[in-house]
Order: C-alpha cells, then sequence, then structure tokens
C-alpha cells in the first residue's frame, strides 16, 4: 500500500513574517483506508553552526560546543487516532510564527558554515505494525529586524586601483589604472547592487573583468571562533581587451536564500564582500576586496 503525505503551504513564495500565521493544508494519497494514532504537525526553526575541518585542530577545544541554536518550536495536533479515507484527503493548518523566548527570528539563508532554516514536519502516527509516515517542508522567513543605515552612510564609494595601491609596489604586476565607483556598500539586498569602472590605462591586455560576491562566516563560542570567506556566485562585467575610457556598468542582483541581511551575533556572524577581480592576458591576478552590509527595508 502506497500512502503520499504532502505539505502544501497558501503562499506561493513560501515567505513569511514573525507575528503571522502559517497556513495550508495537508495532502494525504491513499488507495485504501487506513488507521492512525494521530495526526501532528511540528514547526521547528534553528540556527545550524559547522566549522571548518581546517581550524577543528586549532580550536578542537569547542568543535563540540557548537550547538544548534533554536529559534521556535511548536506543535500541534492535527487530528486524533482515526481512519483517513481512501482517495485523496485535504486537512488544512494554521500555526503561528512566533519565536521562542529571548530569541529572534533571523532571516532564511542556506550557507556553508552558518545555515538558518525554518521547517514544517508532519507526523502520521501508526501502530507498531506499521511504519509512521513523515513528510518535511521548509519555508523561508524575512527579517523585520534589519539594521538600517544613515543617509551619509549611502553615500558613493570611489575605486581606485593601481598596482602600488593594492600591493604596496609595482613589482609582478601590469602597469594599469582601474577607476571607478559603487553607488553605496550598504545594499538594500532586494536591490542589486550598482557602480562602475573605466580603465584609465592598462600596459597589457585584459582578459577578464569580474564582480565576485563572498559571503564571510564566523562562528564559535567562548573558547574560540572561526572564520571563513567562500564564494556565493562570480559574474564577469568585461570580456577581453577592453579599451581604455570605457564605462563598465556594475550590476548585481543578491541570489535569494545564498544572502541575507549582515548579523552580528554573539555565538556567530554573517557578512559579505564584494571582490574585483582583474585576470590580464598574461595570467596575472589582481583581486581588490570592498566590505559591504546588507539590510532589508
Amino acid at each position: 500500500m502506497s500512502i503520499s503525505l504532502d505539505i502544501n503551504v497558501k503562499r506561493a513564495d513560501k515567505i513569511y513574517f514573525e507575528g503571522e500565521n502559517v497556513t495550508g493544508h495537508l495532502q494525504i494519497s491513499t488507495p485504501t483506508d487506513f488507521k492512525h494514532d494521530g495526526i501532528f504537525l511540528v514547526m521547528e526553526g534553528a540556527v545550524n553552526l559547522q566549522i571548518s575541518s581546517k581550524n577543528v585542530g586549532i580550536i578542537d577545544a569547542f568543535y563540540n560546543s557548537v550547538k544548534p541554536i533554536q529559534l521556535l518550536s511548536s506543535t500541534c495536533e492535527i487530528s486524533n487516532s482515526g481512519r483517513i479515507p481512501s482517495g485523496v484527503t485535504h486537512i488544512p493548518f494554521e500555526i503561528p510564527l512566533k519565536a521562542k523566548a529571548n530569541r529572534t527570528l533571523y532571516e532564511t539563508y542556506h550557507g556553508v558554515y552558518v545555515n538558518i532554516s525554518y521547517l514544517l514536519r508532519c507526523d502520521i502516527k501508526r501502530s507498531f505494525l506499521s511504519k509512521d509516515i513523515q513528510k518535511i517542508q521548509e519555508f523561508l522567513v524575512q527579517s523585520k529586524h534589519s539594521i538600517l543605515p544613515l543617509v551619509k552612510e549611502l553615500r558613493p564609494v570611489e575605486i581606485n586601483l593601481t598596482p602600488r595601491i593594492i600591493s604596496g609596489s609595482d613589482a609582478g604586476a601590469p602597469d594599469f589604472h582601474l577607476y571607478g565607483r559603487l553607488d553605496s556598500t550598504y545594499c538594500n539586498i532586494s536591490k542589486p547592487i550598482t557602480g562602475h569602472l573605466k580603465f584609465k590605462k592598462c600596459a597589457i591586455p585584459v582578459r577578464s573583468l569580474e564582480l565576485q560576491l563572498v559571503r564571510v562566516e564566523t562562528c564559535g563560542c567562548a573558547e574560540g571562533f572561526a572564520k571563513e570567506s567562500t564564494e556565493i556566485q562570480n559574474i564577469q562585467i568585461g570580456d577581453g581587451d577592453i579599451p581604455l575610457n570605457t564605462e563598465i556598468p556594475i550590476y548585481m542582483i543578491f541570489p535569494r536564500l545564498f544572502t541575507c541581511p549582515s548579523l552580528i551575533e554573539h555565538n556567530f556572524k554573517i557578512e559579505f564582500e564584494i571582490n574585483i577581480v582583474i585576470i590580464f592576458q598574461n595570467d596575472h591576478l589582481i583581486t581588490n576586496n570592498f566590505p559591504i552590509i546588507l539590510y532589508r527595508m
């Protein structure tokens, strides 16, 4: 006998805010009727922290201390014991999205070493002779607890790159001058980061000009912290030998799930950076880093 269980939330985008009710229905499909010992719906939210394997030896003292941070946990009894008829059965549910005491519902975020997720788990309990039926469905939370920047912090940031500015000397790097700006390093996560670049001079032809978005995740406890940077996405904004004094636009959309408003908490941080990467035709690579802060209006 094949029984299928699905959790369908009402909103197509699956996005909810703290204080709202998550509504939807359970869909149970079965070729024959069956008996159950209760149907339960559990809502859970947690921050899961993981230490990079290369840091385990350095900070082994707290490796086992980095435990999930429980943000919410609630259980709703959908139905007590009874029978489910053959065919397709729809059972509506409504469960409030509310954080545990002294906790904050951070925005959903899928990182490498920090992961913030919210789940609905449905369990159909059955007798010991039959296997329980379980289904898990993720839904998304958007945070209203974003730190908004001051007006002066939204000003453009100048980009002025030469070999001497980047490395402190001209040794080994082609002679070049890349000029431009980022319209702001305080970025509304729902809007693209914008700006422009322009080569004023370049002794060696350029093979590629790229914009790289990087996540910087820090996690740990009183015994120590581990900090790791990993790439989220890389877009090419210039291909081949770029003419001098040609304005190259910067336009990057922040990807859903892999970014969130910047977070600095007691035992974890989620920060972001933009790298400007220049690859010359002789394979010489130059990278310059600009920290950015993400917020949500």
